[in-house]
């Protein structure tokens, strides 16, 4: 069996348990954000507004929280009204009785814009949070404008296989050893009940075992979507690219003009793994650019 201490490592493929948190990332002044908690679902959901312009949902990978992705949130409020949520039972958002479900998360994030009076939002997510942002897309494609996903996965076998067999053991037997992570100091610090570690380790692990398969329902995908890996990812190469042709990219030349683009991009940001990527500067720069209104087929050319 895996040490504890090379379990915590490896199964940070998907939960971000190495994220570096807020100050990894230039953060501008931004003004206190707007906060609440939306009756959505049976949960009370905490959101965050910042910013002014095109609304776009951002959400956190797991075991994370909005305060451990402040950097990325502040970045994106330059130029947008940034609507930032702490998932169920992760940071503010007290857990429920109800299993941790990407299919429910992306259901609550859809109440939850429904509840703010916003018809249709751009949406980013990283790792869980992407996962998420892919099934509100899926679920509810009405309601998304553009789609930017880092660093998920479309079925498991995307993860490496070490990666995945660490991710058979998540669960509250690492909640002790965990108490030194930047997730178990933020969470303990905002959570509603933050005895409730071990269980939101618990449903985590639950959720890491279960097996899906979301290629169908991918290809469905209208909405112009990002995709953003590391070249030293948890997430093996051939998926990202198996992942990007799901979405209509890659299958042609795209000629002089981009005229046989699709509206899927593919980016793998030099240098940079699983466990940092939401907290690379490179990241920020590329979104805010793709998000852009009127981004056209040409906007990633060499300047």
């Amino acid at each position: 069996m895996l040490s504890m201490a090379r379990l915590i490592a490896t199964s940070a493929a998907s939960l971000a348990l190495a994220s570096a948190g807020p100050t990894a990332l230039h953060t501008p002044d931004v003004p206190t954000p707007e906060s609440g908690y939306a009756p959505v679902n049976g949960l009370k959901l905490y959101y965050e507004i910042r910013g002014t312009g095109a609304p776009v949902v951002v959400l956190h990978g797991g075991l994370s929280n909005t305060e451990l992705i402040e950097g990325m949130i502040a970045n994106l409020a330059r130029t947008q009204r940034v609507i930032a949520v702490d998932l169920q039972g992760h940071g503010r958002t007290a857990d429920i009785d109800r299993p941790f479900s990407c299919d429910a998360m992306a259901d609550d994030i859809a109440a939850l814009l429904r509840y703010l009076k916003v018809p249709k939002a751009d949406i980013v997510g990283y790792s869980l949070g992407g996962s998420v942002a892919l099934r509100t897309a899926i679920q509810h494609p009405e309601m998304v404008n553009k789609l930017v996903v880092v660093s998920a996965v479309v079925q498991p076998s995307g993860w490496y296989p070490e990666g995945r067999a660490a991710m058979q053991h998540v669960g509250a037997g690492m909640a002790e050893a965990m108490k030194p992570s930047p997730a178990y100091q933020s969470y303990a610090r905002i959570a509603p009940r933050p005895g409730d570690w071990p269980v939101l380790l618990d449903k985590t692990g639950a959720l890491l075992r279960q097996d899906f398969d979301w290629t169908r329902e991918v290809k469905s995908i209208a909405a112009p979507t990002l995709l953003v890996f590391g070249d030293a990812d948890a997430i093996r190469p051939e998926h990202m690219v198996e992942f990007f042709h799901l979405l209509g990219g890659g299958t042609k030349d795209g000629g002089v003009d981009g005229s046989g683009m699709s509206n899927a991009r593919l980016a793998i940001l030099p240098g940079t793994t699983h466990y940092d990527i939401f907290d690379s500067p490179l990241l920020p720069p590329l979104i805010v650019r793709f998000l852009a209104k009127g981004e056209s087929r040409t906007a990633f050319k060499a300047e």
